[in-house]
């Protein structure tokens, strides 16, 4: 079990106060366990930096706007493959149940697809199961960043690790696909109102997928782990 995965879950959570205390502690966590390339740890630590001696208010407006208000930077996995279809209702049960299954209680605010509570759930488990199971996942991870990379953000540096956790490169057609949606500017207030008024909503199958319910029940064979709530990070 990997505390990488915890610190870069607290990485990605809304600042809090307690986020800011921990962020050094985070990475601590991951120099310690050094399962990310040393580049990639040196531009966790300038995030952390910036974490833990902004302004609270300032961190939590440039977080808000980068993955409340930006759509296409939503943390949340399953609404860069579901969207607001009936999929994603299922698929968040399924793994609401696959959590359960490994001993792991969400809270009743928390999403099971929100990734940094994902990323909790993934602490518990081994490595090699870990990185299989966020390999599912990496195309949405690989967008994310590009876009984040595109903005200049820090944040960019969490999505450059678990890019290194994952090992092997994101699918080339699924990545593509991703990167052909819109890539909103939460800055336009029209531009967002119209996004969001003519998102179609789709019935049928999304034709790429991040962590779908049955790829990830498939993906997990060990027995459970006991783990009872999610826990703050790091």
């Amino acid at each position: 079990m990997a505390v990488t995965y915890r610190a870069l879950a607290l990485l990605l959570r809304y600042p809090t106060a307690e986020v800011q205390a921990l962020a050094p502690v985070a990475i601590e966590a991951i120099d310690a366990e050094a399962l990310v390339p040393a580049p990639i740890r040196r531009a966790l630590a300038r995030l952390a930096a910036n974490l833990a001696a902004d302004d609270i208010f300032d961190v939590q407006e440039r977080y808000v706007w980068l993955f409340d208000r930006t759509r296409s930077l939503s943390l949340n996995l399953y609404e860069h493959v579901h969207g607001e279809s009936r999929e994603r209702g299922p698929a968040m049960v399924a793994l609401l149940e696959l959590y359960r299954g490994r001993g792991l209680e969400l809270s009743a605010i928390e999403l099971p697809d929100h990734l940094p509570v994902f990323l909790e759930f993934l602490s518990t488990l081994s490595d090699s199961e870990a990185a299989s199971l966020l390999g599912e996942a990496s195309h949405v991870l690989a967008a994310l960043g590009q876009r984040l990379h595109k903005r200049d953000s820090p944040y960019r540096s969490v999505f450059g690790a678990l890019s290194a956790l994952v090992g092997d490169p994101a699918d080339a057609e699924a990545l593509a696909a991703l990167m052909q949606e819109p890539d909103d500017d939460p800055g336009d207030l029209e531009a967002m109102d119209k996004l969001w008024a003519e998102t179609a909503v789709t019935f049928g199958p999304a034709e790429t997928g991040c962590p779908k319910a049955e790829a990830l029940v498939g993906a997990m064979t060990a027995p459970p782990a006991s783990r009872n709530g999610a826990g703050a990070a790091a």
